[in-house]
């Protein structure tokens, strides 16, 4: 092959790289507004910007699309997670840290709210087939296991914590705040969505819960 075949093969797999990219940006942002059944691959492609043929050739169908959009999600949160570093934090300052972060997640992502939402209205059936997806959230709890024991060798958290139920109970405390914010704000006549209103959210979330965990 010629040099200038080789960078015309280079630019080729640039370019379908980056085409695969748009797609994946705007599935997320049509699942999240439409939900799975709602979504349209013609609308998908429109937003991307691509040949519609695109999304099969790199995807195959609509679920897989849908599938490879929830793992990429879930991926997101995990790499936060992970760049925490939370094993060689004190077992206070990563409890705390984690608690933030999964907040502020939530808080910066509201579609990945929507997407779950709609996943489980599916019960789960399209995260189901993903391919390891219990071995890219095993390492979190083995870490967060870690810190509760830490910590309660230590005298600072109750001993005998199950890290499952810990976690569920940090993220339930954001993803139902965020996943019902505009009905409570409607039933209780103040503007949750406001800036100070998720401020002052956070911080009971992270009193709350560091508040559990004391003996």
């Amino acid at each position: 092959m010629s040099a200038a075949g080789a960078k015309r093969s280079k630019n080729g797999i640039k370019q379908q790289q980056t085409g695969r990219d748009l797609l994946l940006a705007a599935a997320r942002q049509e699942f999240a507004s439409r939900g799975y059944e709602g979504a349209r691959v013609d609308t998908i492609a429109a937003v991307a910007g691509v040949n519609k043929q695109l999304v099969y050739h790199h995807f195959g169908n609509k679920e897989k699309l849908y599938a490879k959009v929830l793992e990429l999600t879930y991926n997101g949160i995990r790499e936060r997670e992970r760049a925490l570093n939370l094993g060689r934090r004190k077992p206070k300052a990563a409890m705390r840290r984690l608690i933030e972060m999964s907040f502020d997640y939530l808080a910066e992502n509201r579609d990945f709210v929507f997407l779950l939402t709609d996943e489980n209205l599916h019960k789960g059936k399209h995260l189901k087939q993903i391919v390891n997806l219990q071995r890219l959230n095993t390492p979190l709890l083995s870490t967060l296991d870690a810190i509760l024991k830490r910590g309660a060798e230590e005298g600072l958290f109750r001993k005998n914590l199950d890290p499952l139920q810990v976690y569920i109970s940090i993220a339930g405390l954001g993803f139902f705040y965020f996943n019902n914010v505009h009905t409570l704000s409607a039933i209780f006549g103040r503007n949750l969505s406001d800036a100070a209103e998720v401020t002052a959210r956070r911080r009971h979330v992270v009193e709350m819960m560091m508040s559990a965990l004391r003996p």
